[in-house]
């Protein structure tokens, strides 16, 4: 298998060709260095068998403190080191990633000014950086070649710099955001050189130098195009530079550096062909790895063979399961626990996603924190588990895992609940069933629970999920509303023609589905500014509305729906209360829901049936209660 084979980086061995790559964690300390919970969390993708660990991107320069726990190259020398004792512990290379975030950081964290090489807004703050002098451009070159030097003292097998997304080095090297006329303007590649020769000259030339560069920044009228990057890459791989990582994105597509699963996987498949056949035209040996929602081990061992990159970035595929590499080397890869690409829990930089995670691993990111859910009992018990979604089916797979005897009883004719019927959860929740399956959990479908079909010292887990909740708004006639939860598990069906209205009071991915799905049919009605408001956190707020509008969707927005007849919906808005009439056939209720009703037999619960729950807080209490069978 090529993807299982060794791979040079200049005089260094990598044991195979897959790479964690660098990502916002934020899991360094008050002072930027990186703590023990930051060491674990990377060495668990080392542990996996993981070929190449790149850290997360640690700031070259002071001026640069882009989130709240950015890393600061000065403060990471410890933290690198005990980093570095692990990743060769378990036979992986580890690569220190060297950034700054240049114009697209942020000034709540230093209370300073940005450094830009131009005057351009910053796209979300819309903040002007200032225009950097020759002097701060020599200090972050010198910020460069220090943090170098640290990384190689320490241990760390080399050194990427970035030039992707997020980067200063990127800034320069776009007409985007570098709009000088001075010799760092006419010669956009001259930081990205001096950059990596500080680099190089820092650390030797035994240990890697490897960069991250975008090779299409999704603005052609002034950004970096996949034609321009073909050139790029040549002159910089000429900089001796051991591997190049194809990323795309820049300071105006920053939502589509890492796409959820609206895109499609491997996006970066025909650009990064095209700068491995350019490399090796000019004559260059330079690796190249493609980057880009990489989530399946055939794509990565297709894209090796088929010649597009020399190795494959997998970093969401980890963080879902850091385990990925042992199963690949084991031939288990159906064991894989599945990325969703949901974005989140691994999205970061936002209060409510406060580390780095995942919804079907929540002990991502929390590998110091979390205990050993699968410690082998002492009492093994006879659970029963009442509802098969996301929380009913952990807590069965943790519990068989710990030897427990466990039934699954579940009401439907399938599993998963909700979560395999709407947005990407399905593959999370087959791979959960086929888990459960392996364990030998028994399940029961179709099957309501009954008390006296189970022991009667069983420990009874309730897992039965949600409820229509109460609705704001009168109704004339029933069979006019539609719950969304039905209509996805096909217990209900829309007229075939005619208007439909989708109610979405929570602004989350599953109205906006709905209503792109039925397009000029659709009239969306949400009590925000912006349709599907809450997909801030996901990245996906802005190719929502474009998909959206797109379909021909009409929205109502900062509305409120008051009442639905017999064939329109009355809407008021929501700071005038002016009413409205909008035609329709029948309306499609996304709102709130309500937890099941307590089942008496149960002495723990988890999901829905205790308050409304995302997928990952549903994965989390299924693992809880099967952790907790033993003090029942």
């Amino acid at each position: 298998m090529r993807l299982l084979e060794p791979l040079s980086l200049g005089a260094a061995v990598a044991a195979n060709r897959i790479m964690f790559g660098p990502h916002v964690t934020n899991l360094a300390d008050d002072a930027r260095g990186l703590p023990e919970r930051w060491v674990a969390y990377h060495a668990a993708r080392a542990a996996g068998g993981c070929g190449i660990v790149v850290t997360e991107g640690a700031s070259v320069h002071d001026s640069d403190w882009p989130y709240e726990r950015a890393p600061l190259a000065t403060q990471c020398a410890a933290g690198w080191e005990r980093l570095a004792g692990e990743c060769h512990r378990h036979g992986s290379l580890l690569i220190a990633s060297l950034d700054h975030a240049g114009g697209q950081g942020s000034s709540a964290y230093s209370q300073r000014e940005l450094w830009a090489p131009s005057r351009v807004p910053e796209v979300n703050s819309r903040e002007v950086p200032k225009w950097m002098e020759d002097a701060d451009i020599e200090a972050v070159v010198a910020g460069f070649a220090a943090a170098a030097s640290i990384a190689a003292r320490v241990g760390c097998d080399g050194v990427e710099v970035n030039a992707g997304q997020h980067s200063l080095v990127r800034q320069f090297l776009s007409g985007l955001t570098n709009q000088r006329g001075d010799v760092w303007g006419t010669d956009r590649t001259l930081l990205a050189r001096r950059a990596i020769a500080e680099a190089r000259r820092a650390v030797g030339p035994d240990r890697i130098v490897g960069l991250r560069l975008s090779c299409d920044e999704l603005a052609p009228w002034a950004g970096i195009t996949p034609e321009m990057a073909t050139g790029i890459a040549v002159e910089l791989a000429a900089c001796r530079l051991d591997y190049i990582v194809v990323v795309r994105g820049s300071i105006f597509s920053i939502e589509k550096t890492r796409p959820d699963f609206h895109e499609p996987t491997g996006f970066n498949i025909d650009i990064c062909r095209a700068i491995r056949t350019a490399l090796r035209d000019a004559g260059s040996t330079t690796q190249v790895i493609l980057q880009g929602s990489v989530i399946d081990a055939g794509q990565a061992e297709w894209a090796i063979g088929d010649g597009v990159c020399d190795a494959v970035e997998m970093t969401r595929a980890q963080i879902a399961d850091p385990r990925l590499v042992a199963h690949i080397v084991a031939g288990t890869t159906e064991r894989i626990r599945p990325c969703i690409r949901c974005n989140q829990t691994c999205q970061v930089r936002d209060a409510r996603n406060p580390i780095v995670s995942c919804v079907g691993e929540p002990s991502s990111g929390r590998e110091t924190e979390d205990p050993d859910w699968y410690v082998p009992t002492t009492r093994p018990r006879d659970v029963v588990v009442v509802g098969g979604g996301p929380a009913g089916l952990e807590a069965a797979r943790v519990a068989a895992t710990r030897g427990h005897r466990v039934i699954l009883f579940e009401r439907s004719a399938q599993l998963g609940g909700v979560a395999a019927a709407a947005g990407p959860g399905a593959a999370l929740t087959d791979w959960l069933a086929a888990e459960c399956a392996t364990l030998g959990v028994t399940v029961r479908l179709s099957t309501p629970f009954a008390a006296a079909d189970v022991a009667a010292d069983a420990v009874v887990i309730q897992a039965t999920g949600g409820q229509a909740g109460v609705r704001p708004y009168t109704v004339s006639d029933d069979t006019a509303v539609l719950d969304i939860a039905e209509l996805r598990a096909g217990t209900a069906s829309l007229p075939a023609s005619g208007p439909v209205v989708v109610f979405d009071p929570i602004g989350g991915p599953i109205g906006v589905a709905i209503a792109t799905e039925l397009g000029e049919r659709a009239s969306l009605i949400t009590q925000d500014n912006i349709a599907g408001n809450e997909l801030s956190r996901t990245g996906d707020l802005a190719p929502a509305n474009v998909r959206l509008a797109q379909a021909g969707v009409h929205i109502e927005r900062r509305s409120l729906l008051r009442a639905v007849e017999a064939d329109h919906v009355v809407v008021e808005d929501k700071y005038t209360a002016v009413q409205r009439s909008l035609p329709c056939v029948a309306l499609v209720d996304c709102g709130f829901r309500l937890p099941t009703d307590p089942m008496p037999e149960a002495v723990l619960r988890a999901g829905d049936c205790v308050a409304p729950r995302t997928i990952g807080e549903a994965v989390l209490e299924g693992r809880r209660a099967a952790l907790a069978i033993d003090g029942c």
